[in-house]
């Protein structure tokens, strides 16, 4: 007795239909990561910390290079810290395309100034 009687032979027609379902599936995989790729790498606002500097005691500035698509209404965050790494000062500005030279007002000395990035309407994730 052969394995062909014992189990019987796939059919040529339902070879041809797995192997179509899956095409579908990677073909449908394939464009939605290619999607995504296309998304989170075209981002409509984009932001680079480029220096600080303490002013006194209750004064920091943040130098925040910004790249916006046209239209785009962003807002950016930046932080300062203190030496005990507590927020002794933060401030959301609407930033405009390029340098943007912003002071933030501190409660006390800030050692540190951080960039927590900049968001839009249709960009929640900062960049």
């Amino acid at each position: 007795m052969t394995l062909e009687d014992r189990y019987g032979t796939v059919r040529a027609g339902r070879r041809r239909l797995v192997l179509g379902v899956a095409a579908v599936v990677v073909a449908a995989f394939a464009g939605w990561l290619a999607w995504a790729t296309w998304v989170h790498s075209t981002p409509q606002v984009d932001s680079e910390f480029l220096g600080f500097s303490v002013i006194d005691d209750n004064a920091a500035t943040a130098l925040v290079s910004v790249a916006l698509d046209d239209g785009v209404e962003a807002r950016c965050l930046v932080r300062a810290l203190a030496a005990d790494h507590n927020i002794v000062g933060e401030l959301s500005f609407v930033p405009r395309d390029g340098r943007n030279d912003v002071t933030i007002r501190t409660e006390r000395e800030a050692t540190t100034v951080t960039l927590d990035g900049c968001t839009s309407p249709g960009q929640p994730r900062p960049r």
